[in-house]
């Protein structure tokens, strides 16, 4: 039953998004995530003057806080569409699931920066640019853009669309859930800087594990999408501090034929990442274009695939 949940909830998204009305009248479970998430932290994490130990058993602690009722609470859920509906759940499924995935989404965000590029306007493409990621865009040329705008479309292809449809599969909805669930954790507090550090350890490699395999399906799919990207796929995903993210940034550096990641500032201050697809051109309006045309394909595989699988079933 969960295949054809995941067609239908992709198929759901890719024509209607999650549309801002709704949005401004119910708001995305991820928000009660978060609140959930920083509600532990307030009340379990001590501070740089507590042992460390005893920070990342907090961290544990506030993971399990976080996990138990969204499983319960949709497995619950689960249970009773199957009870009441019977065949005919998975429609009520995949509209359940629809929210956790983010194909449609993360294109809209994407597409405003191509264009902002595409008329020249700079200062646009740099507030939308900086919608979607975290580093300093203010002094951000027209390469900065065009990759920091490639490198989120290609993280968040994993992130939004292949991880959600995977547990999907996998689990059902709890599955799917407690995946959102432990990405939002990770992005606020799996961070090895203060007030986190070992209060968010056990976050953070939670969602290393969630996101193992999705990742490096991600990069086959966009290899695929793209017509080539294998041998820097290869090569350089591990040059990016996540152990994940970099199969599919590398995966779109190499289909592209540009160069990805290096120095990147936050905060004002400059990191030294290495580069990612270091012989390839700096990115461009025209990059930008042909990268969403590479993750509109992929997104295309993965839906043919679900099809698929579904229909096998």
């Amino acid at each position: 039953m969960a295949e054809p949940v995941a067609l239908a909830a992709l198929t759901l998204e890719a024509a209607l998004g999650w549309p801002t009305r709704l949005h401004a009248v119910t708001g995305h479970p991820v928000g009660l995530f978060a609140r959930m998430i920083r509600s532990c932290e307030r009340r379990l994490n001590r501070g740089p003057a507590a042992p460390a130990p005893r920070r990342r058993v907090a961290g544990a602690i506030a993971m399990a806080l976080l996990l138990l009722p969204v499983v319960s609470v949709t497995a619950a859920m689960q249970a009773v569409v199957h009870a009441l509906a019977g065949a005919w759940s998975w429609p009520i499924l995949a509209l359940l699931a629809w929210p956790a995935i983010a194909a449609r989404s993360l294109d809209d965000h994407v597409r405003p920066i191509r264009d902002a590029l595409m008329r020249g306007d700079l200062a646009e493409s740099r507030r939308s640019v900086g919608m979607i990621v975290g580093r300093d865009t203010a002094r951000l040329d027209t390469p900065g853009i065009a990759r920091a705008a490639i490198e989120s479309l290609a993280e968040s292809f994993c992130d939004g669309v292949v991880a959600p449809l995977f547990w999907l599969v996998l689990l059902g909805l709890p599955g799917v859930w407690a995946l959102k669930a432990i990405n939002t954790a990770d992005s606020l507090i799996g961070h090895r800087e203060e007030p986190f550090g070992p209060y968010g350890w056990a976050a953070a490699r939670l969602d290393d594990a969630v996101m193992l395999i999705p990742a490096r399906l991600s990069g086959l799919l966009l290899c695929v999408a793209g017509g080539g990207g294998w041998k820097v796929m290869a090569r350089d995903h591990a040059r990016h501090a996540s152990p994940n993210a970099g199969w599919p940034e590398a995966a779109m550096a190499g289909a592209l034929g540009v160069r990805l990641a290096g120095p990147v500032a936050y905060d004002g201050l400059l990191a030294a990442k290495p580069w990612i697809g270091e012989e390839g051109r700096d990115a461009d309006a025209r990059g930008l274009d042909r990268a969403l045309t590479i993750y509109r394909r992929a997104c295309v595989i993965l839906g043919i695939m679900a099809m698929g699988v579904a229909w096998l079933a």
